[in-house]
């Protein structure tokens, strides 16, 4: 997936939790958060910390990926 604003980021990591068939206080209690701050990151996750982020990546065995625009 192209990820290419906070918001394609957040839809790409709530689709994922879907797909594991995970809910929001689950992912949370994964996470040592509540579960209103996976809620937050997933609808407006402009505000959202690296440090949330990057929990909420581990919780869900997903992995952040930079690569160059440039060919």
């Amino acid at each position: 997936m192209n990820v290419t604003s906070p918001k394609i980021l957040a839809q790409a990591v709530k689709n994922a939790r879907k797909q594991r068939k995970l809910t929001q206080r689950e992912t949370a209690e994964s996470m040592g958060t509540k579960q209103a701050t996976v809620s937050e990151f997933e609808n407006h996750p402009e505000g959202t910390r690296l440090g949330t982020l990057f929990k909420m990546l581990a919780a869900l065995a997903l992995k952040l990926q930079i690569v160059s625009r440039r060919g």
